[in-house]
C-alpha cells in the first residue's frame, strides 16, 4: 500500500527571489527611486517628504526621535535636517531637557507645505487603492502590514 506523498514545502530561495522582483518592481512603479520628487508628484525627495509628515503628525520631535521614524542614521538625520533648515520648512533648537540633542518642528512655511504633502499622498493612495478589486482591499493591506512586521526583526538585526 502506497503512502500519499505531501507535497514538497515550497523553494524558499524561490520566494525570497519572487518577493524581491515584486518589491523591486513596486518601488519602481511607485516612484519611489526618484530623488527630486515624491510619488504624489511634490518637487522634494522622499526623505525631505516623510520628514515632513512626521513633524506634521507628531509635532516637535529631536533629530534622534525623528531618525528613528523615519528609519535612517543620525549622519543622514542631521543632513536632512539641515536641508530643512535651508529651505526654511523646520526650525531646530537645543533641547532644555538634556542641552545636547536638537528639537526640531516646523516653521510655519513648513507645515504648509507638509498639508499638501499629506494632501497629495491621500489623493494617490486613494487612486492605488481605488485600481484593486474591492474585496481585496484589506487582504492586501494586511498583507503589507505582514511584511512591514517581517520587516522590524531584520531592520534591527542590520543596525546591531
Amino acid at each position: 500500500m502506497l503512502t500519499p506523498r505531501r507535497p514538497a514545502p515550497p523553494d524558499t530561495n524561490t520566494q525570497a527571489d519572487d518577493l524581491r522582483r515584486v518589491m523591486q518592481r513596486l518601488f519602481r512603479g511607485f516612484g519611489a527611486l526618484a530623488s527630486d520628487s515624491t510619488p504624489c508628484g511634490k518637487p522634494l525627495s522622499m526623505a525631505h517628504a516623510h520628514a515632513l509628515m512626521v513633524l506634521l503628525g507628531q509635532g516637535q520631535l529631536t533629530q534622534q526621535a525623528l531618525g528613528a521614524e523615519l528609519c535612517i542614521d543620525k549622519s543622514n538625520v542631521a543632513r536632512l535636517c539641515a536641508k530643512l533648515v535651508d529651505a526654511g520648512h523646520v526650525e531646530q533648537r537645543p533641547n532644555a531637557a538634556d542641552g545636547r540633542s536638537r528639537l526640531v518642528s516646523l516653521t510655519p512655511r513648513g507645515a504648509h507645505l507638509a498639508r499638501e504633502v499629506d494632501a497629495a499622498s491621500r489623493a494617490k493612495f486613494a487612486a492605488l487603492l481605488s485600481n484593486l478589486p474591492a474585496g481585496q482591499r484589506g487582504e492586501v493591506i494586511r498583507g503589507l502590514q505582514h511584511l512591514v512586521d517581517a520587516i522590524d526583526p531584520v531592520a534591527a538585526r542590520g543596525a546591531a
